[in-house]
């Protein structure tokens, strides 16, 4: 027992990032050009990413994927290797074959294994602000369940359980919470340690307050939203929610921090939380289609973010620095011509296709540029390791 015990503890760990991030980059970089194709040609193919099966993709893919590289950490090759194994067999059978029972359990199935080994981690906890991220991700994981549940199940609309297109909306607003709440935590102590080198000291630092008030009303728009009988309460929050935003971003000077272009562009994808928050809150009130301004929160907000933590993990991990200026800029002005091409495109963006192809082409570059510099930089990092 005592040798068991023992090659346990020898067993080599991988870092989930270098295996998940250039995934879910080359995901994201494939799913949108090929969701566009499939609607735009006639052709219907590849049937996984038509309708909400593009969303299907860019969250319960994409983001989770992005999830388990930022909260797994070193992992015994023995897990790590197998949830991969999983999450690329549930992409592979979405994509292609979504119709099969097999394809829509995997990719729940994926969900709940990974809800399994990430909530428990943020269980030690003492605040509440910090207790709620393993609740939040384990809501977003059992939304892939329910998502199964509403559309290939037999359960689509009725009376309890909100149509495919509805729980989407859920889902972007959860990730929208926890983007606030995980974007806040990386950029104010970076801010507040550049500045301190400066002999500028920071007093707005978390803003417990704001956090806790985007918490609770974050909170319950992941609710509401999915049921149109609440749009109004819904667009009030949102709106609210965007304003704190902003005044968050605010209070962190990041004007003070012009030497730190990675810092910058991390903040300009918490700046696009808040208008796309805010664009979705208007929508809501005025009884129109909000999914061209959620398109500012999963593209503007989650491509400029998810793009930025994932390059500058990878250079501290392999160059001990953050990316360059010419990297982060070119990836942001990217993002931007993406989330205001498809905002533009409108709610029915295959009326207004060379927009919807400017965004999908702008977003596509970006994560492919992304995902080579994530491999280069993973090889990079293994040299330096030997």
């Amino acid at each position: 027992m005592i040798l068991n015990n023992s090659t346990n503890k020898r067993q080599p760990k991988a870092q989930a990032f270098w295996l998940f991030f250039p995934a879910a980059s080359l995901l994201a970089a494939l799913a949108v050009p090929l969701s566009v194709w499939a609607v735009w040609s006639g052709t219907g193919w590849p049937a996984g990413l038509v309708g909400a099966g593009h969303g299907h993709e860019l969250i319960f893919g994409f983001a989770l994927a992005l999830i388990a590289g930022y909260t797994l950490g070193p992992q015994p090759a023995a897990m790590l290797y197998p949830l991969f194994g999983l999450w690329l067999a549930a992409r592979i059978s979405w994509i292609l074959l979504p119709n099969f029972l097999v394809a829509q359990i995997l990719s729940p199935a994926f969900a709940i294994l990974l809800a399994w080994h990430v909530v428990p981690r943020f269980s030690a906890a003492k605040k509440w602000r910090n207790k709620m991220v393993g609740p939040l991700i384990f809501l977003i994981c059992m939304l892939a369940v329910i998502f199964w549940l509403s559309s290939g199940a037999g359960l689509a609309y009725t009376p309890w359980l909100p149509g495919p297109f509805l729980l989407m909306h859920s889902a972007i607003v959860g990730l929208l919470l926890l983007m606030t709440f995980m974007g806040g935590r990386i950029i104010a102590p970076a801010v507040a340690g550049t500045l301190e080198k400066k002999g500028i000291p920071l007093e707005a630092r978390v803003q417990p307050r704001i956090e806790g008030s985007l918490i609770l009303m974050l909170g319950c728009t992941t609710c509401l939203i999915a049921f149109p009988v609440a749009d109004p309460l819904t667009g009030i929050l949102l709106i609210v929610a965007s304003a704190l935003i902003a005044l968050r971003t605010l209070r962190w000077k990041l004007w003070l921090c012009p030497e730190r272009p990675d810092l910058l562009v991390l903040a300009s994808g918490y700046v696009w939380l808040a208008v796309g928050a805010l664009a979705a809150g208007l929508s809501l009130l005025h009884g129109s289609l909000p999914a061209p301004a959620l398109h500012l929160i999963t593209i503007g907000g989650l491509g400029t973010l998810s793009t930025s933590v994932m390059l500058r993990l990878a250079w501290q991990r392999s160059h001990r620095k953050p990316p360059p200026a010419s990297e982060v800029f070119l990836i942001a002005t990217l993002m931007a011509v993406a989330a205001i091409s498809r905002f533009m495109a409108g709610a029915s963006p295959f009326g207004a296709s060379t927009l919807l192809w400017l965004s999908a082409c702008a977003w596509a570059l970006a994560y492919l540029w992304v995902t080579l510099r994530l491999l280069a930089l993973a090889k990079h990092g293994q040299y330096r390791r030997k």
